[in-house]
């Protein structure tokens, strides 16, 4: 991974990237720093690439890498398949051979619609004098892009910065719709930017369309975009959506008014159908894992035991819900015993409940009356600040985790975050990183998110606290799954309203807009660590299979929360040998980590977060 950055002068006028954003950038690669300035003779023109390099893959390869040609290639990406990376071999060296051989657009595309995996990058093809640039078809890699008018100039980064002031910053975020080229002589002539659009196929939508709205919506100012007039385009590296609609369902015998539980899921379990579909996920979901726990930093054999000191290289965002703890039981296939797996669990500060005074009668227990496990938590000296909902679900998870595998070392790291620290690192830092998206939510997910990745904390080793940072460089997260198997409470929603029609509309939309919503912002914000975020749910594979099936498959809403919505995920919770965690409803991560009760309970989450903007 990398933090890389692109600036086009198109005049004479000498100009500069910020310096803070040049900060940003080398916290997310601190292995290897390097610039290389380009200028185009006839007609002139200015190109300077900045890359900071954080070591995964094969051989350490510092960038921006030049061919022999002249070519320039940024690569913040990761190929997990689709073209042949040995595990000595640089995806970057890799890529940059085959780009380099291309000599038409088509050509270009071939290459990058082959890649399986991540990955946000910028070329400089010297022969016609291009700029080529753009993210993966989910927009796993942050890009965003800035033109300056005055001086006419664009930027192209991994990572922004927040404007101090009122003044409202003009970094946007890259439209993961496709690549984009600048013909660089044209751009010289005319002192304006013009972006060739090579749109991603989307079996039957009107691609043109679809594009033209969204790049719109972030375009710079001053800058236009057309379509390619060849119309050429990248394939789409999954399947089309299944849009089928049941005309009957089976009745399971559960109705949606009772709690299920674990031997449910194990009465759901018995049907053969299911049977196969859940052990096709987990065929699936569990080669994701490995090529992501796997893909490591190249390691000479005789030097094979690097991480055999006690130091986890792989780590997972975990609450202890069925997305991270499904995670969690693949990794733990793949990864070898004598390793760890550190389980970063970030929680907020709570208020303690204040104490009852003592001329308060204490109130009767009526005999037939369950004891209040909660008011028994909350009223004894053993309260502790930091036990939110994720906290107690994570220990949980951990002891069934510890069930599945005791050989294995399991690092719970406890992430306790006071008011007083949040505020301060959101100013400093993490504003930055969340710009150019500016809501409650987004203010929200990537505090948490920030804290959670930085992975310092605590681990209790027999029965006895001490400090603890990770060591992993490359972190799991369960996003993706809800967006694909109705997770989310607006799923039941539309569900309810709309039937299975609008849920697979819902659905439609939710990987769509999953780039501009997440994706982005989570890079950005895990990067600034020197960190990695991997998505296994976002495998091409992964994408394809669940595509394949029909919704009613996938979850079923008339069931209750817990069971119903990804139900199929519930069901290979089971299948690996999960227990009371298949069956734990959603939770938001500002609710479980209790971020959201530290600020302004009235917010909306789509409301603008004045906290992101600096002074």
């Amino acid at each position: 991974m990398c933090g890389i950055f692109c600036l086009l002068s198109l005049s004479s006028a000498h100009f500069e990237g910020d310096r803070t954003v040049c900060e940003h950038l080398k916290r997310r690669g601190p292995n290897s720093s390097q610039d290389l300035t380009v200028t185009g003779t006839n007609p002139h023109y200015r190109c300077l690439f900045s890359a900071h390099v954080l070591h995964m893959r094969g051989l350490l390869t510092p960038q921006p890498l030049q061919d022999n040609a002249g070519n320039v290639l940024l690569w913040n990406g990761e190929v997990f398949g689709g073209i042949t990376v040995t595990p000595e071999d640089n995806d970057t060296a890799v890529v940059s051979e085959l780009l380099s051989s291309c000599d038409k657009p088509a050509e270009f595309l071939t290459v990058l619609s082959a890649v399986k995996g991540p990955w946000g990058f910028v070329y400089y093809q010297k022969a016609g004098d291009y700029l080529w640039f753009g993210r993966d078809f989910f927009g796993r890699r942050s890009l965003l892009w800035e033109f300056n008018a005055e001086v006419g100039a664009l930027s192209l980064s991994s990572v922004a910065a927040q404007v101090p002031g009122p003044d409202q910053s003009t970094w946007q975020e890259v439209p993961a719709v496709g690549v984009y080229r600048i013909d660089l002589k044209a751009a010289t002539e005319s002192g304006s930017v013009s972006f060739e659009i090579f749109p991603w196929a989307h079996a039957g939508s009107d691609v043109t369309a679809s594009c033209s709205k969204t790049i719109s919506e972030s375009l710079p100012s001053g800058c236009n975009a057309v379509m390619n007039q060849s119309a050429l385009v990248l394939s789409s590296p999954v399947c089309p959506l299944n849009t089928s609609v049941p005309k009957s369902i089976n009745n399971t015998g559960i109705h949606a008014n009772s709690r299920l539980s674990v031997e449910d899921l194990e009465e759901l379990l018995a049907s053969k159908e299911k049977t196969d579909e859940v052990n096709h996920l987990i065929d699936v979901l569990s080669e994701a894992v490995r090529r992501r726990v796997q893909s490591l930093p190249f390691r000479i054999p005789e030097h094979h035991s690097l991480l055999t000191d006690g130091h986890a290289g792989v780590a997972i965002l975990f609450s202890g819900g069925i997305d991270s703890m499904i995670l969690a039981a693949l990794a733990d296939r793949h990864i070898p015993a004598h390793q760890p797996i550190d389980l970063l669990n970030v929680a907020f500060k709570l208020h303690e409940p204040k104490k009852p005074s003592k001329s308060v009668k204490k109130p009767k227990k009526h005999k037939n009356k369950p004891t209040d496990s909660k008011t028994n938590v909350a009223d004894s000296r053993t309260f502790s600040p930091f036990d939110v909902p994720d906290r107690i679900t994570g220990k949980a998870g951990l002891k069934e985790l510890q069930d599945i595998n005791p050989e294995r070392r399991w690092n719970f790291v406890e992430i306790n975050v006071t008011q007083e620290e949040l505020q301060k690192t959101r100013l400093e830092r993490i504003c930055h990183l969340v710009n150019p998206l500016d809501t409650v939510l987004d203010d929200s997910i990537g505090c948490a998110v920030w804290f959670a990745a930085r992975g310092t904390g605590l681990i209790t080793e027999d029965d006895d606290q001490r400090p603890f940072t990770s060591s992993a460089k490359v972190i799991l997260t369960g996003i993706g799954a809800d967006e694909q198997l109705a997770g989310y409470s607006r799923h039941r929603v539309r569900f309810k309203t709309s039937g299975h029609e609008g849920l697979i509309q819902e659905l439609a939309m939710e990987l769509d807009r999953i780039s501009s919503r997440n994706l982005g912002r989570d890079d950005r914000v895990i990067g600034d660590h020197g960190k990695e975020a991997r998505f296994p749910y976002l495998d091409e594979d992964v994408v394809s299979f669940l595509n394949s099936l029909p919704v009613w498959e996938k979850a079923d809403l008339s069931l209750p929360r817990g069971v119903g919505e990804k139900l199929l995920l519930r069901l290979t919770a089971k299948q690996l040998g999960l227990g009371q965690s298949a069956v734990l409803p959603k939770r938001a991560m500002q609710f479980g980590s209790r971020i959201a009760k530290m600020e302004d309970s009235h917010e909306k989450a789509s409301d603008k977060c004045t906290r992101l903007v600096t002074g």
